[in-house]
């Protein structure tokens, strides 16, 4: 994990984050927190993730999703030199038996 420093806003926007209890609860919060366009960034590029995850081409990927070769290069360099976020979310989704609904 990440060893970054954060603000206490930002902390706290973590803790808000994970008291929410199920799928409705997260999209009414994202849904007053983000504005329609980075929802659909955010969203767009967890797809990406999952794309590149799973072998595509950036030209499947930007057929599909409509992400530029700038935005898939970006998602692949998280992929391969980040946080580790995308890995822990998509073993924790392989778990709960939901990973093939993205």
């Amino acid at each position: 994990m990440s060893k970054k420093r954060s603000t206490k806003a930002e902390e706290l926007l973590y803790e808000a984050i994970l008291a929410l209890r199920d799928i409705e609860e997260c999209r009414a919060f994202f849904n007053d927190v983000c504005t329609v366009n980075e929802l659909l960034s955010m969203s767009q590029r967890f797809e990406v993730a999952k794309m590149l995850r799973d072998k595509r081409t950036y030209q499947e990927i930007t057929e599909y999703t409509g992400a530029s070769t700038a935005t898939i290069s970006r998602v692949n360099r998280s992929l391969n030199y980040g946080n580790d976020g995308y890995q822990v979310i998509f073993k924790r989704l392989e778990e709960k038996g939901t990973d093939d609904q993205i």
